[in-house]
């Protein structure tokens, strides 16, 4: 089946207005884009430098930078493995977990107002259509218990 002329765009742009609200609620608790992602993939786990940066499409020093800055947020900390001094794995602090749980909240009450002008059936139906393009891609970095899609 062919997509129609323009549907392409038409997705880019839902991303656009995605992006736009997401933006805005990383704002209002006082967090960039890539800060919130972190704190999503460790509020409730903690996770090593190596998982993290192909979850977040980081390289090394972009991860290292985007960690160095949430730490000294107080939001994460670092602690080297036991059997590897060179490792570490990156976990949430109470307060890193209190705001990535109220953004968490946040993003599942308000993100979906972007979509308040469809019907109920309709908005039921993008509903069912998101979670299996989602499924069918395994690209849920956050999902609720908070371990990474396989």
């Amino acid at each position: 089946m062919t997509a129609t002329p323009g549907f392409g765009n038409n997705l880019v742009y839902l991303s656009v207005l995605i992006q736009r609200r997401f933006t805005q609620l990383c704002a209002e608790h006082d967090l960039t884009n890539a800060q919130a992602h972190l704190l999503c993939l460790v509020k409730d786990r903690p996770h090593g430098m190596s998982e993290l940066g192909p979850l977040l499409g980081l390289a090394k020093p972009g991860l290292s930078g985007l960690v160095d800055r949430t730490e000294r947020r107080g939001l994460v900390q670092r602690c080297s493995a036991e059997h590897d001094r060179r490792a570490c794995t990156v976990s949430s602090t109470p307060l890193g977990k209190e705001i990535g749980d109220a953004l968490y909240a946040d993003v599942a009450a308000r993100l979906p107002g972007i979509v308040d002008q469809l019907s109920p059936a309709d908005r039921r139906l993008l509903e069912e259509l998101v979670a299996a393009v989602i499924g069918a891609t395994a690209s849920d970095p956050c999902r609720a218990d908070g371990d990474p899609a396989p």
